[in-house]
């Protein structure tokens, strides 16, 4: 069918990442991105991440309202120094943040939220399943929502708990047993998925034109000024973790190629929680690239071939 032909010049015309659209002339810097293939994310991820980045909302609203937050979040900081635990409306905030993304959020901002849980838990599954100690050792609680009424039970603060939990007990094991964590003899995979579960169909009326970055951006002083001191603290911090976890995923796999996405900085030099929004956002791309990675090793181990496609001996992951 050529471009001249209606239904399909309709269909290529309206989709922004159509590589038709593409004019030597005037190239759009988002098609760009979108064919760009040098992080391994997934497709659904990068067309919502991509949507929100080049949405009104993205371009106006957030770079004219950080000013108002950024001062928000400095008189929220001075009320938490002054009191660090008291209000607790933990309940509230899962309460409120699932109405604000109910109401304002857009279709890809709440797939790319519920995305994230699911990319996280996999991601410890994969560390537990092969860091080479007891698994019942190392307890977290899977958080897989399919709903946007799911994250009001608790989600944000147990996927904070579940990093840091982990972290402790996988350690605690592996130094009660004198281990370091190695290559297995045979990578395990079976916990990656493409992660296309069944989300609801979230809301399209008038208002749901918030991008992800700007919903983080307001999100991130309610969540100071919500929760205590200190499990705000530990929600920025387990941002910069992203690190450690590429360091335990490069142990198990016998290769560091994947460190290349990681870009958050190492947590032993704590950055500004008035950072926190925006180390937010590179959380998200940082563990989708590596469960990406993960996957297309997972593809090339089913296929016989090496884990590390520079490795043409193939390695013990395949014994």
């Amino acid at each position: 069918m050529s471009l001249s032909d209606g239904g399909d010049t309709a269909e290529w015309k309206t989709d922004p990442f159509d590589a038709r659209r593409y004019d030597p002339n005037d190239p759009d810097p988002w098609l760009a991105l979108y064919l760009d293939h040098s992080l391994p994310i997934d497709p659904q991820a990068k067309r919502a991440l991509l949507l929100g980045a080049r949405s009104w909302s993205r371009r106006w609203l957030f770079p004219v309202s950080r000013p108002v937050v950024f001062l928000f979040f400095c008189i929220v900081k001075v009320l938490r120094a002054i009191s660090p635990r008291y209000p607790n409306l933990n309940g509230l905030l899962h309460k409120s943040i699932h109405w604000g993304l109910r109401t304002f959020g857009s279709p890809e901002c709440n797939t790319l939220i519920l995305r994230h849980f699911h990319v996280g838990t996999e991601l410890l599954a994969f560390l537990k399943a092969n860091a080479g100690v007891d698994p019942a050792l190392v307890k977290t609680v899977p958080l897989k929502p399919l709903t946007l009424k799911d994250l009001e039970d608790n989600v944000f603060l147990q996927h904070d708990l579940n990093i840091f939990n982990f972290i402790i007990e996988l350690n605690m094991a592996l130094r009660a047993a004198g281990k370091e964590i190695t290559p297995p003899e045979r990578v395990d995979f079976s916990m990656l998925s493409d992660i296309e579960p069944d989300f609801e169909t979230f809301p399209t009326g008038p208002l749901n034109r918030i991008d992800i970055q700007t919903a983080v951006e307001f999100y991130t002083p309610l969540y100071a000024l919500m929760l205590p001191r200190a499990d705000f603290m530990r929600a920025s911090h387990s941002l910069q973790l992203d690190e450690i976890v590429g360091i335990y995923i490069g142990r198990i796999l016998g290769t560091d190629y994947h460190m290349h996405f990681v870009k958050n900085g190492h947590p032993l030099v704590t950055l500004s929680t008035l950072q926190a929004g925006f180390r937010l956002m590179m959380h998200g791309l940082d563990c989708e690239a590596m469960h990406g990675w993960l996957r297309v090793l997972k593809a090339r181990q089913e296929a016989g071939l090496p884990l590390d496609p520079r490795d043409p001996t193939g390695g013990p992951e395949l014994a």
